[in-house]
């Protein structure tokens, strides 16, 4: 089982509870203290670790096949860490989804397979993976789950021709997708984007 940080309110005693995926490069314990800027006082916050503080070795662009038996090791935990919620009692519309650049890329690809009535999706920078977006992966209907999907143009890592590509395919899945690119941002989180999350996905 892999290593998962927890943080937050205990799982007995919170409302919600947010799966908190970190970057290439970065860690549980980065990502959590993001929780800091969020309206996420009520909730459980876990964080899983990647191996080596990687996912996936090559761009989310490449060929699946480039990047596994690691992307399917990482979809997996995902999977585990929410199988884990839901047998603690946590319903899937109390579950929300957080990932920055590889761990949004991550969080799309994963709730775009497993699509449900999630609380909601946040994905700062990031697309669905692979070197075609393949409709095949993708299962089920979200059922208006809000999803945020912020990027920057240009990004060195995220085309936002695949922002967009993968923002319709999410609402094909029936998905309430908020994609916004901001201009010249960089690979990073923006106060900006904080402050569209807090609103549409955190917002009560």
């Amino acid at each position: 089982m892999k290593e998962i940080i927890k943080a937050g309110k205990s799982f007995d005693q919170a409302e919600k509870v947010l799966i908190m995926i970190h970057g290439r490069g970065g860690t549980a314990q980065d990502i959590l203290s993001m929780a800091a800027y969020l309206n996420v006082s009520n909730f459980a916050l876990v964080a899983p670790q990647a191996t080596n503080n990687t996912w996936y070795p090559q761009s989310f662009l490449a060929p699946r096949a480039a990047n596994e038996p690691s992307l399917s090791n990482a979809l997996n935990t995902i999977k585990e860490t929410v199988l884990d919620l839901e047998k603690q009692g946590f319903t899937k519309e109390q579950i929300y989804f957080l990932g920055f650049s590889q761990g949004a890329c991550l969080t799309l690809d994963f709730v775009a397979a497993n699509a449900a009535r999630y609380g909601g999706v946040v994905a700062f920078t990031g697309g669905l993976i692979g070197e075609k977006v393949d409709h095949r992966n993708y299962h089920g209907d979200f059922d208006g789950t809000p999803i945020f999907i912020g990027s920057s143009d240009p990004d060195m890592h995220v085309p936002v021709s695949r922002v967009k590509e993968s923002t319709v395919l999410l609402e094909e899945m029936g998905a309430r997708v908020t994609e916004i690119i901001y201009e010249n941002m960089g690979h990073t989180i923006s106060q900006a984007e904080i402050t569209q999350v807090n609103k549409l996905i955190f917002n009560d």
